[in-house]
Formats: structure tokens, sequence, C-alpha cells
């Protein structure tokens, strides 16, 4: 296994990659935050929440695999050559088994807090039902042959999938109702910092090993943050300049934001303040 050339990169790297998984963590709390708040779910996408969930159990399998298994290890320095280093760090699994836990506590809430009409549509369910039918079917190929890398590569590859698809049904719904409102921007903003520290982590150990081969050797990892950060530029554009909230003077005169003080419900209460969002 190869080791790191300048210490001053190593300790770059192992910043680099604790950003990324300080601000991708951090990123889940604003939405729990703002659905407690509100006691409501009413603009989070339900189908955008169990795609969610299933690519960060995708992307914890491959992570803890890979970082703990000798056997896969092996079979990955046979196949990228054992001057490699392993592109999986400890800030990795890290992330992975947060993700997990706040992405169930956020689905969680759709069951306790008032979620209006909205509902996990059959597209959503079937995707999901296949991706894990498809998953355990791959299990029972890899048996035999004890083929880890190829096994978790799959898991890796699924995780890519549900990165790319999980944010259009939030996307669309922002579109559909013309308003961010019941969305997290916090939760955008966070998770960009921690894509593009992602990305400066990757590069770092390229520069080091003088080697792309972490680029392309964990591809996963790789799109994960190109399609995240892509998303996140769009939800930003979505929340700051094609529906930002409406301003009307408050009662002093000074401007307020209408999206984030009417209530959810109309209510014979509608002029009391409401709870900003987080």
């Amino acid at each position: 296994m190869a080791s790191w050339n300048s210490f001053p990169l190593e300790i770059t790297y192992q910043t680099l990659g604790w950003l990324a998984f300080v601000s991708w963590s951090i990123s889940f709390y604003p939405q729990v935050i703002l659905n407690f708040r509100r006691k409501s779910v009413v603009g989070l996408s339900l189908d955008f929440l169990l795609l969610n969930l299933t690519k960060h159990s995708s992307y914890l399998i491959y992570n803890t695999v890979l970082y703990f298994s000798p056997a896969a290890q092996q079979q990955y320095f046979e196949k990228y050559g054992h001057e490699q280093m392993i592109p999986v760090a400890a800030n990795d699994v890290a992330f992975s088994i947060h993700a997990v836990v706040l992405t169930a506590i956020t689905l969680f809430q759709v069951f306790i807090y008032e979620r209006g009409t909205q509902t996990i549509s059959k597209i959503s369910i079937g995707i999901v039902s296949v991706v894990w039918l498809f998953a355990a079917v791959c299990v029972f190929v890899a048996l035999p042959s004890h083929s880890w890398l190829w096994l978790i590569s799959i898991f890796n590859f699924i995780q890519v999938s549900m990165t790319v698809i999980k944010y259009i049904p939030q996307a669309v719904m922002n579109f559909m109702r013309k308003s961010t409102e019941g969305f997290s921007i916090g939760n955008i903003l966070l998770d960009f910092t921690g894509g593009v520290a992602n990305y400066g982590q990757m590069a770092t150990q390229s520069i080091d090993q003088n080697s792309w081969v972490n680029f392309y050797g964990n591809i996963g990892k790789t799109l994960l943050s190109l399609v995240s950060i892509f998303f996140d530029i769009l939800f930003m554009v979505q929340h700051y300049i094609l529906y930002r909230p409406k301003k009307t003077s408050g009662i002093n005169g000074k401007a307020t934001d209408k999206g984030n003080n009417d209530p959810l419900i109309d209510s014979s209460h509608d002029h009391q303040p409401q709870a900003s969002n987080v």
C-alpha cells in the first residue's frame, strides 16, 4: 500500500476530508429542525427521502467493506496496483453511518408530522424495490467466487444512480409549487460546501501520488460530488432567484419574509406571527 510523499499534503487531505464530513453531516440538521419547528413536512419531497435513504445505505455498505475488509482491499490493489491508496477514508465511513441515521430520522418525521396530501409515489417504491432485489441477487452471485470488490462496486453504482435521480422529485416539486418553502436551504449550502471540500480532498491525494486513479478508481465518490454540486446550484437558483420569498411590510414597517411567516394552513388565528423557518 502506498504512503504519503508530502506531510503538508497529507494534513491538507485529512483537513478537507473532515471539513466535508462536518459540512455534509451538519447539512442534515436544518431540515430536521425545520420539520420540528413547523410540525410539518409539507414542501419536502417524500420520494426524495426514500431514494436518499437507499442511496446512503448503499454508500455505507461500500465504504465500510472497502475500509475494513482486507480481502476487498487486496482485490482493489490487484486491480489498480499495490502502489495506490485505498480511496475510502475514515471520514467517509463516519459520514455514511451518520447519514443513514439522520435520513431515517427525517423519514420518521413524515409519519408523525403534517404532510398534507403528499405521499410516496409508486414509481419511487418500485425503483427502491427493484434496486434492493437486484442487490440481493448480486450478493448470491458474488458469494461462490468471493468477488467482494465487484459486489461493493455494485453498491457503489447503486448509490451513484440514486444520487442522480433522488434530487429530481424535490426540484420538480419546487417548480410545481413555485416555492422552496418547507425545504431547508441550509441543507443545500452545507451540502455544497461538503462537495467542494470532497473534490479538494481527492485532488490533494492525486497530486501527492502523481496519479489520478483516485478519481476513476472510486468513480462513485467522484460522481457523487459532481452530481450533488450540480443540484445544489440548481436549488440555490430556485431559492434565491426563481422563487424568492415575497417581502411584505411588517408591523413596524420592516420587511418580513411572507414565505416564512405565513401559516402553513389558513386559520382563524392567521393574525398571530408564526415561527420563522430555519
